[in-house]
């Protein structure tokens, strides 16, 4: 088959200890998953109906490193994220097979332009500029699944600086790792490759450039990154 360009290249990030990378073929965020941040955001924290948006896929940043500072914002904000990874999908996935799919966990960033949000909110429209930005989704390299199991238990951490912004416990969930893939399989096909960013807790901040930001979830592993 012959493009009319070279087609780019898959996204794709690292895997612990294989040589293999995975590719990276959606990447679906759900919001207001902690309570405590959905109240610092001025929401109520709700079961009734999960919240998603959506990143490119090359919007991720592999393996840690410089990030550039977007264009278009003077309010950058971190939110620290577990990211599972998703081996294979479907539709309309049962709750109690959602974990056959998948292939491994890591940690991530989800960078915002919260002033773009904040305007996007306001006049309630799409928060695809806000959140769907070049370099706003650093990844870690992924630990499978098939190694760690399925953590419930765990703690999330971002310091920048050195200095503890955000700290929980991602039992602290309000959906569970299930009951997201489960809904997302509802609205949309999920395919090998696609990961989810399952929500941040309280603690966002902003960043300036020339920080370094280090994000660990427990018993999954670390990512640095430097804003430039």
């Amino acid at each position: 088959m012959s493009y009319v360009f070279d087609a780019p290249r898959v996204p794709s990030l690292t895997v612990a200890g294989s040589a293999m990378r995975f590719p990276v073929h959606r990447i679906y965020c759900i919001g207001r998953n902690y309570a405590e941040h959905a109240k610092e955001m001025g929401a109520v924290p709700d079961r009734a109906q999960p919240v998603f948006f959506m990143k490119p896929n090359d919007a991720i940043v592999a393996d840690g490193g410089d990030v550039a500072y977007p264009p278009a914002t003077s309010d950058l904000h971190h939110e620290v994220e577990m990211v599972v990874a998703l081996a294979s999908g479907g539709r309309d996935v049962p709750i109690d097979r959602a974990l056959e799919h998948v292939f491994g966990y890591g940690v991530g960033l989800d960078l915002t332009r919260r002033d773009l949000q904040a305007t996007a909110k306001a006049k309630s429209l799409p928060w695809d500029s806000s959140k769907a930005f070049d370099q706003s989704a650093p990844v870690s390299a992924l630990r499978r699944a098939a190694e760690i199991r399925h953590p419930r238990t765990g703690r999330l951490t971002l310091s920048v600086n050195g200095e503890l912004r955000q700290r929980a416990d991602i039992a602290d969930m309000l959906f569970t790792v299930p009951e997201i893939i489960h809904e997302l399989s509802r609205l949309w096909t999920l395919m090998p490759g696609d990961l989810i960013f399952t929500g941040t807790p309280s603690g966002v901040a902003a960043l300036q450039r020339g920080d370094r930001v280090r994000a660990e979830l427990e018993g999954v592993g670390g990512l640095d990154a430097r804003i430039r």
